[in-house]
Protein backbone atom coordinates (compact mmCIF):
# COMPACT_ATOMS: atom_id res chain seq x y z
CA UNK A 1 0.00 0.00 0.00
CA UNK A 2 1.33 3.50 -0.69
CA UNK A 3 0.40 5.83 1.49
CA UNK A 4 0.55 9.71 0.06
CA UNK A 5 0.83 12.84 2.01
CA UNK A 6 -0.02 16.11 0.44
CA UNK A 7 1.74 19.36 1.04
CA UNK A 8 -0.92 21.28 3.12
CA UNK A 9 0.28 25.09 4.54
CA UNK A 10 -1.46 26.30 7.46
CA UNK A 11 -5.20 27.41 7.35
CA UNK A 12 -5.31 31.39 7.48
CA UNK A 13 -8.56 31.97 7.11
CA UNK A 14 -8.26 32.02 3.15
CA UNK A 15 -10.91 32.00 0.94
CA UNK A 16 -12.01 32.08 -2.94
CA UNK A 17 -15.08 30.52 -5.04
CA UNK A 18 -13.07 29.87 -7.96
CA UNK A 19 -10.78 26.96 -5.49
CA UNK A 20 -13.55 27.05 -2.58
CA UNK A 21 -11.18 23.74 -1.37
CA UNK A 22 -8.21 25.65 -0.04
CA UNK A 23 -8.00 27.06 3.41
CA UNK A 24 -4.55 28.61 3.50
CA UNK A 25 -3.07 31.75 1.35
CA UNK A 26 0.01 29.90 1.01
CA UNK A 27 -1.77 27.27 -0.79
CA UNK A 28 -3.24 29.84 -3.36
CA UNK A 29 0.18 31.53 -4.46
CA UNK A 30 1.29 28.05 -4.99
CA UNK A 31 -0.84 27.00 -7.10
CA UNK A 32 -0.66 30.48 -9.29
CA UNK A 33 3.21 29.60 -9.38
CA UNK A 34 2.46 26.08 -11.23
CA UNK A 35 -0.38 27.50 -13.47
CA UNK A 36 2.04 29.91 -14.51
CA UNK A 37 4.83 27.48 -15.01
CA UNK A 38 2.55 25.71 -16.95
CA UNK A 39 1.21 28.25 -19.36
CA UNK A 40 4.84 28.72 -19.95
CA UNK A 41 5.40 25.58 -21.02
CA UNK A 42 2.33 25.44 -23.38
CA UNK A 43 3.69 28.94 -24.98
CA UNK A 44 7.02 27.35 -25.09
CA UNK A 45 5.63 24.20 -26.91
CA UNK A 46 3.71 26.55 -29.30
CA UNK A 47 6.26 28.99 -30.65
CA UNK A 48 9.61 27.09 -29.92
CA UNK A 49 9.55 23.85 -28.78
CA UNK A 50 12.69 22.31 -27.40
CA UNK A 51 14.10 19.01 -27.93
CA UNK A 52 12.55 16.15 -29.27
CA UNK A 53 9.17 18.22 -28.95
CA UNK A 54 10.93 20.67 -31.92
CA UNK A 55 11.53 17.62 -33.75
CA UNK A 56 8.45 16.54 -34.39
CA UNK A 57 7.26 19.84 -35.43
CA UNK A 58 9.94 20.06 -37.81
CA UNK A 59 8.99 16.80 -39.57
CA UNK A 60 7.84 17.73 -42.79
CA UNK A 61 6.19 13.86 -42.77
CA UNK A 62 2.89 14.50 -40.28
CA UNK A 63 2.89 10.86 -39.70
CA UNK A 64 6.60 10.45 -38.58
CA UNK A 65 5.66 13.71 -36.28
CA UNK A 66 2.57 12.34 -34.90
CA UNK A 67 4.53 8.88 -34.13
CA UNK A 68 7.30 10.84 -32.76
CA UNK A 69 4.90 12.71 -30.68
CA UNK A 70 3.17 9.07 -29.00
CA UNK A 71 6.09 8.01 -28.57
CA UNK A 72 7.61 10.79 -26.21
CA UNK A 73 3.58 11.09 -24.39
CA UNK A 74 4.14 7.24 -23.95
CA UNK A 75 7.74 7.16 -22.82
CA UNK A 76 7.51 10.65 -21.09
CA UNK A 77 11.00 12.82 -20.87
CA UNK A 78 13.17 12.26 -18.10
CA UNK A 79 13.47 14.41 -14.77
CA UNK A 80 16.60 13.68 -13.78
CA UNK A 81 19.49 11.83 -14.88
CA UNK A 82 22.84 13.25 -16.30
CA UNK A 83 21.88 12.42 -19.54
CA UNK A 84 18.71 14.73 -19.96
CA UNK A 85 15.30 14.02 -20.65
CA UNK A 86 15.18 12.79 -23.81
CA UNK A 87 18.28 9.85 -23.44
CA UNK A 88 15.38 6.50 -23.11
CA UNK A 89 13.08 8.17 -26.06
CA UNK A 90 16.39 8.81 -28.08
CA UNK A 91 17.56 5.07 -27.33
CA UNK A 92 14.40 3.48 -28.78
CA UNK A 93 12.17 5.77 -30.64
CA UNK A 94 11.92 3.94 -34.08
CA UNK A 95 9.79 5.66 -37.57
CA UNK A 96 6.28 5.25 -37.78
CA UNK A 97 7.48 3.90 -41.80
CA UNK A 98 9.43 1.37 -40.03
CA UNK A 99 6.78 -0.33 -38.41
CA UNK A 100 8.66 -1.36 -35.27
CA UNK A 101 7.41 -0.85 -32.06
CA UNK A 102 9.58 0.73 -29.30
CA UNK A 103 10.86 -1.14 -27.22
CA UNK A 104 12.37 0.50 -23.62
CA UNK A 105 12.64 -2.76 -21.34
CA UNK A 106 14.67 -1.87 -18.32
CA UNK A 107 15.60 1.69 -19.28
CA UNK A 108 13.74 4.69 -17.08
CA UNK A 109 10.73 6.06 -18.16
CA UNK A 110 9.49 9.80 -17.11
CA UNK A 111 7.12 10.71 -14.26
CA UNK A 112 3.94 10.21 -16.41
CA UNK A 113 4.27 7.32 -18.96
CA UNK A 114 1.40 5.60 -20.77
CA UNK A 115 3.18 2.13 -20.35
CA UNK A 116 1.16 -0.61 -18.18
CA UNK A 117 3.70 -2.49 -16.12
CA UNK A 118 2.32 -5.83 -16.26
CA UNK A 119 2.19 -5.64 -20.34
CA UNK A 120 4.91 -3.46 -21.16
CA UNK A 121 4.98 -0.60 -23.73
CA UNK A 122 4.76 -2.69 -26.49
CA UNK A 123 0.87 -3.03 -25.77
CA UNK A 124 0.41 0.67 -25.72
CA UNK A 125 2.13 0.58 -29.26
CA UNK A 126 0.46 -1.76 -30.89
CA UNK A 127 -2.91 -0.87 -29.68
CA UNK A 128 -1.92 2.68 -30.92
CA UNK A 129 -0.90 1.54 -34.71
CA UNK A 130 -3.99 -0.01 -34.84
CA UNK A 131 -6.14 2.77 -33.96
CA UNK A 132 -4.69 4.69 -36.64
CA UNK A 133 -5.13 1.91 -39.09
CA UNK A 134 -8.58 2.02 -38.65
CA UNK A 135 -8.86 5.43 -39.69
CA UNK A 136 -6.14 4.86 -42.53
CA UNK A 137 -3.73 7.05 -40.92
CA UNK A 138 -3.19 8.71 -37.67
CA UNK A 139 -3.79 12.17 -39.24
CA UNK A 140 -7.35 10.89 -40.32
CA UNK A 141 -7.88 8.98 -36.73
CA UNK A 142 -6.95 12.29 -34.94
CA UNK A 143 -8.66 14.39 -37.51
CA UNK A 144 -11.76 12.55 -37.34
CA UNK A 145 -15.18 13.89 -39.06
CA UNK A 146 -14.27 17.31 -40.68
CA UNK A 147 -17.79 18.99 -39.51
CA UNK A 148 -16.55 18.57 -36.06
CA UNK A 149 -15.69 21.35 -33.75
CA UNK A 150 -11.84 21.47 -32.24
CA UNK A 151 -12.87 20.46 -29.05
CA UNK A 152 -15.82 17.43 -30.13
CA UNK A 153 -12.09 16.25 -32.20
CA UNK A 154 -10.53 16.21 -29.13
CA UNK A 155 -13.05 14.61 -27.01
CA UNK A 156 -13.29 11.93 -29.43
CA UNK A 157 -9.70 11.34 -29.35
CA UNK A 158 -9.29 11.24 -25.58
CA UNK A 159 -12.17 9.03 -25.80
CA UNK A 160 -10.99 6.38 -28.54
CA UNK A 161 -7.12 6.76 -26.89
CA UNK A 162 -8.36 4.86 -24.39
CA UNK A 163 -5.53 2.24 -24.70
CA UNK A 164 -3.75 -0.80 -22.68
CA UNK A 165 -1.63 1.71 -20.71
CA UNK A 166 -2.44 5.02 -21.76
CA UNK A 167 -3.99 6.32 -18.60
CA UNK A 168 -5.79 10.02 -18.38
CA UNK A 169 -2.18 11.38 -17.83
CA UNK A 170 -0.22 10.67 -20.96
CA UNK A 171 -3.61 11.12 -23.33
CA UNK A 172 -4.07 14.15 -21.97
CA UNK A 173 -0.48 14.86 -22.41
CA UNK A 174 -0.23 13.75 -26.32
CA UNK A 175 -3.67 15.64 -27.41
CA UNK A 176 -1.65 18.98 -25.50
CA UNK A 177 1.21 18.33 -27.74
CA UNK A 178 -0.37 17.65 -31.08
CA UNK A 179 -2.35 20.75 -30.63
CA UNK A 180 0.83 22.85 -29.04
CA UNK A 181 2.97 21.48 -32.00
CA UNK A 182 0.21 21.78 -34.82
CA UNK A 183 0.16 18.54 -35.37
CA UNK A 184 -3.91 18.26 -35.24
CA UNK A 185 -6.33 20.79 -35.02
CA UNK A 186 -8.09 20.25 -31.63
CA UNK A 187 -8.41 22.10 -28.31
CA UNK A 188 -7.86 20.51 -25.17
CA UNK A 189 -10.65 22.20 -23.09
CA UNK A 190 -11.44 19.77 -20.58
CA UNK A 191 -9.31 17.39 -18.33
CA UNK A 192 -10.87 14.06 -18.74
CA UNK A 193 -11.40 14.09 -14.69
CA UNK A 194 -13.68 11.17 -14.95
CA UNK A 195 -10.91 8.87 -16.98
CA UNK A 196 -8.82 8.08 -14.22
CA UNK A 197 -9.95 8.16 -10.10
CA UNK A 198 -6.56 7.90 -8.30
CA UNK A 199 -4.54 10.44 -11.22
CA UNK A 200 -2.70 12.95 -9.08
CA UNK A 201 -4.16 16.09 -11.41
CA UNK A 202 -7.62 14.89 -10.66
CA UNK A 203 -7.04 14.16 -6.81
CA UNK A 204 -5.30 17.28 -6.77
CA UNK A 205 -8.23 18.72 -8.10
CA UNK A 206 -10.76 17.27 -5.65
CA UNK A 207 -8.77 19.07 -3.30
CA UNK A 208 -8.25 22.36 -5.49
CA UNK A 209 -12.35 22.72 -5.96
CA UNK A 210 -13.42 20.89 -2.85
CA UNK A 211 -15.89 18.46 -5.03
CA UNK A 212 -15.41 14.77 -6.35
CA UNK A 213 -17.51 14.57 -9.23
CA UNK A 214 -16.35 14.71 -12.14
CA UNK A 215 -18.94 17.04 -13.90
CA UNK A 216 -18.80 19.71 -11.31
CA UNK A 217 -14.75 19.18 -11.55
CA UNK A 218 -14.44 19.97 -14.77
CA UNK A 219 -17.12 23.45 -14.43
CA UNK A 220 -14.86 24.43 -11.29
CA UNK A 221 -11.71 24.46 -13.34
CA UNK A 222 -12.82 26.17 -16.34
CA UNK A 223 -14.47 28.84 -14.64
CA UNK A 224 -10.74 28.94 -12.89
CA UNK A 225 -9.39 29.22 -16.03
CA UNK A 226 -11.73 31.41 -17.55
CA UNK A 227 -11.07 34.40 -14.85
CA UNK A 228 -7.28 34.06 -14.81
CA UNK A 229 -7.31 34.12 -18.73
CA UNK A 230 -4.90 30.87 -19.18
CA UNK A 231 -5.86 28.01 -21.24
CA UNK A 232 -7.54 24.96 -19.42
CA UNK A 233 -3.89 22.80 -20.66
CA UNK A 234 -2.53 24.45 -18.03
CA UNK A 235 -4.35 22.87 -15.10
CA UNK A 236 -3.05 19.29 -15.83
CA UNK A 237 0.39 19.75 -15.15
CA UNK A 238 0.05 22.67 -13.15
CA UNK A 239 -2.23 20.46 -10.41
CA UNK A 240 0.11 17.74 -10.94
CA UNK A 241 2.87 19.43 -9.35
CA UNK A 242 0.93 21.38 -6.80
CA UNK A 243 -0.51 18.30 -5.21
CA UNK A 244 2.88 16.40 -5.18
CA UNK A 245 4.61 15.38 -1.85
CA UNK A 246 6.67 18.30 0.63
CA UNK A 247 9.70 18.67 -0.93
CA UNK A 248 9.02 16.88 -3.98
CA UNK A 249 11.01 18.58 -7.62
CA UNK A 250 8.16 20.26 -9.49
CA UNK A 251 7.72 18.09 -13.26
CA UNK A 252 9.08 20.06 -15.87
CA UNK A 253 8.16 17.52 -18.90
CA UNK A 254 11.25 18.90 -20.68
CA UNK A 255 10.44 22.33 -20.24
CA UNK A 256 13.42 25.17 -20.93
CA UNK A 257 11.16 27.72 -19.15
CA UNK A 258 10.67 28.75 -15.99
CA UNK A 259 7.39 30.97 -14.44
CA UNK A 260 5.94 33.79 -16.17
CA UNK A 261 5.70 36.29 -13.69
CA UNK A 262 3.23 38.27 -15.96
CA UNK A 263 0.97 35.20 -15.30
CA UNK A 264 1.41 33.78 -11.98
CA UNK A 265 0.76 37.85 -10.78
CA UNK A 266 -2.46 37.31 -12.77
CA UNK A 267 -3.37 34.39 -11.30
CA UNK A 268 -2.64 35.15 -7.80
CA UNK A 269 -4.56 38.61 -8.23
CA UNK A 270 -7.75 36.37 -9.24
CA UNK A 271 -7.25 34.31 -6.35
CA UNK A 272 -6.59 37.07 -3.87
CA UNK A 273 -3.08 35.59 -3.33
CA UNK A 274 -0.62 38.46 -3.95
CA UNK A 275 2.55 38.06 -2.19
CA UNK A 276 2.11 40.31 1.02
CA UNK A 277 4.37 43.62 1.17
CA UNK A 278 7.34 44.50 2.65
CA UNK A 279 5.92 45.75 5.88
CA UNK A 280 3.00 43.07 5.51
CA UNK A 281 3.50 39.70 7.54
CA UNK A 282 3.91 36.46 5.82
CA UNK A 283 0.70 34.13 5.26
CA UNK A 284 0.13 32.32 8.38
CA UNK A 285 2.43 34.86 10.17
CA UNK A 286 1.20 37.18 12.71
CA UNK A 287 2.11 41.11 12.79
CA UNK A 288 4.38 42.18 15.48
CA UNK A 289 2.85 43.79 18.34
CA UNK A 290 5.63 45.68 19.19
Amino acid sequence: MTVRKEARAVEDGYANELVPGLRATADAVRLSEEIAFSVARIEELSVTPPGRYGTAAAQEDREEALWLAFQIAVLSPLEDGDDGPWATIDAVRTTWAGGETPDPGEMPLGPRPGVDPRRGAAATFTAYRAWAERAGSQAAAFAGDAAWSRQRRFDRAFERLALPGLARAPRFELLLLVSCLDLADLEPWTLGFGADATDPTVLAAKRVFGIGDAINLSRRASELCAAAAVPVGALDLALRNFGAPPMTPRVRAAATVGVDEEVRARVAGVLGALPPGPDEPEAGESADPG
